[in-house]
């Protein structure tokens, strides 16, 4: 059983900066393929970027490519989720994933398995 726990989350004008954490506990990071998702008010739930367990492959949601990056410290089982040049459009509640499955790092949040409690993002225009 993997348990997953965001941090980070806040209020940030528009241009700003904010790094988000995901804790992970109960299987290390070096063996999980991790996800940022996010949903936005009346919207769907959208894939933001996931790393591959082994690191080897990123993927990012067009809406964020160049923007966002996401990274992982397997000494402190974290994933990181850095967001920068933040606009209004990505206000939402932003959830961390786990795939237990070794995938590549799919944008579809079906194969992930866990999921965290999300942490709340609002960029002020």
């Amino acid at each position: 059983h993997v348990q997953l726990v965001e941090s980070g989350g806040g209020l940030v004008q528009t241009g700003g900066s904010l790094r988000l954490s995901c804790a992970a506990s109960g299987r290390t990071v070096s063996s999980l393929t991790m996800g940022w998702f996010r949903q936005a008010p009346g919207k769907e739930r959208e894939v933001v970027a996931t790393i591959r367990w082994s690191g080897g492959n990123r993927y990012y949601g067009d809406s964020v490519k160049g923007r966002f990056t996401i990274s992982k410290d397997n000494a402190k089982n974290t994933v990181y989720l850095q967001m920068n040049s933040l606009k209004p459009e990505d206000t939402a509640v932003y959830y961390c994933a786990a795939d237990t499955s070794l995938g590549w790092g799919t944008p579809l949040e079906y194969e992930y398995d866990y999921w965290g409690q999300g942490t709340q993002v609002t960029v002020s225009s």
